[in-house]
C-alpha cells in the first residue's frame, strides 16, 4: 500500500501533459507498423536471402528497441522516478548502441546499393547471406564502440558509493566531468564524418554509372539513386539526434522550461521521425514488400 501511495503522489505531482500523450501515440503507431513489417519479413522466405531485406529487418528491430527503451526512459524522467545505477547502465547501453545501429546499418545498405549498381558482377559474392550475417555482427560491434568509451570514462571517474545510489536515468548522468562531454562529442562527430563520407562517395559513384547507363539499367540506377538520397536524409536525421544532447546541455544553462520543450521537440523530430522513414522507404516504395502488404489487407482477401 505504501508503494502504491508513493506512486500516486508522484503522478499527482507530475500530471501527464499533452506532449507525453502525443509521444505515446506516435511510439505506439510506429511500433505497430514496425511489427507488421517484421512479420512480413519473417513470413516471406524470399526476403531471407536478400542482403538489403535482411539489413532492413535489422533496422526495424533496432528502431523498435530504441523507441521502446527511450520511451520508458522518457516516462521515468517525466515522473522523476529514480532507479538503481546498474539498471540505468543497462538501459543506457541499449539506448546508445541502438542509436548507432540504425545509421550504421543505413550506411551498410547504401554500400549494398553501390555494389549492386556499380559492381553488379560481384554483388552475389559480396552481398551473400553469409556475408550479410558477418556484416550484422560488424554493425553491432561498431555501434557498441561509443558505449565502451562513455562507460569506460564513467567507471574510471565514479566512486564506489555512486553505484549504490538511485538516480533519474539518462545518458547525461554518466558524464561527470566536462572533458568527458568533449570526448563523447568527438566520438559522435567521428562517426558522423565516416558515415557521411561513405554515403556521399556511394552517391557520386552511382551518379557516374547513371550517366553512362541506358534502358533497364538506367531505370535500376535511377531507383538506386533515389534510395540513396532517402537513406542520406534519414541518416542525417539520425546523426542530428547524436548532437541533441549537446544542444540540450547548452539550452539547460539558459532556461529550464526551454530545455524541456527543446528535449521533447528533439525526441519527436530526431528520434521518432527517422524511425518512421524505414517503413516508408521499404514498406511503400519497395514493390515486393508492397505486394505482400497488399495481400494481407482485408479488402484483397474479399476481392479474391
Amino acid at each position: 500500500m505504501a508503494g502504491n501511495n508513493s506512486v500516486n503522489d508522484v503522478l499527482l505531482q507530475r500530471p501527464v501533459d499533452d506532449r507525453v500523450i502525443v509521444v505515446q501515440i506516435l511510439v505506439i503507431i510506429f511500433l505497430c507498423i514496425n511489427m507488421l513489417l517484421i512479420v512480413i519479413f519473417i513470413k516471406k522466405e524470399s526476403f531471407h536471402t536478400s542482403a538489403r531485406y535482411i539489413l532492413f529487418f535489422v533496422t526495424l528491430l533496432s528502431d523498435s528497441v530504441l523507441l521502446l527503451v527511450s520511451d520508458v526512459l522518457l516516462i521515468l524522467t517525466h515522473f522523476e522516478f529514480t532507479i538503481q545505477v546498474w539498471l540505468c547502465i543497462i538501459l543506457t547501453i541499449f539506448v546508445v548502441m541502438y542509436s548507432f545501429v540504425t545509421p550504421v546499418t543505413l550506411t551498410a545498405m547504401t554500400l549494398e546499393r553501390y555494389v549492386a549498381i556499380c559492381m553488379p558482377l560481384r554483388h552475389g559474392q559480396l552481398c551473400s547471406t553469409c556475408s550479410t550475417m558477418y556484416c550484422i555482427l560488424i554493425i553491432h560491434g561498431v555501434s557498441f564502440g561509443p558505449c565502451i568509451i562513455i562507460l569506460s570514462m564513467f567507471f574510471a571517474s565514479a566512486s564506489l558509493n555512486f553505484y549504490k545510489q538511485s538516480m533519474i536515468c539518462s545518458v547525461e548522468a554518466f558524464t561527470l566531468y566536462r572533458w568527458q562531454d568533449h570526448v563523447r562529442s568527438a566520438v559522435f562527430q567521428f562517426y558522423f564524418l565516416i558515415m557521411g563520407i561513405t554515403i556521399a562517395y556511394s552517391y557520386v559513384q552511382i551518379m557516374k554509372v547513371a550517366k553512362a547507363a541506358s534502358g533497364e539499367k538506367k531505370k535500376l540506377t535511377h531507383k538506386g539513386r533515389k534510395t540513396v538520397i532517402l537513406h542520406a536524409f534519414q541518416l542525417l536525421l539520425c546523426l542530428i539526434q547524436l548532437w541533441c544532447p549537446f544542444i540540450e546541455t547548452a539550452v539547460l544553462q539558459i532556461d529550464l522550461r526551454l530545455f524541456v520543450n527543446v528535449r521533447y521537440s528533439n525526441y519527436i523530430m530526431f528520434n521518432i521521425a527517422p524511425r518512421c522513414l524505414s517503413p516508408l522507404i521499404y514498406g511503400l516504395r519497395d514493390e515486393n514488400f508492397f505486394l505482400v502488404l497488399k495481400s494481407l489487407m482485408p479488402t484483397s482477401s474479399c476481392l479474391k
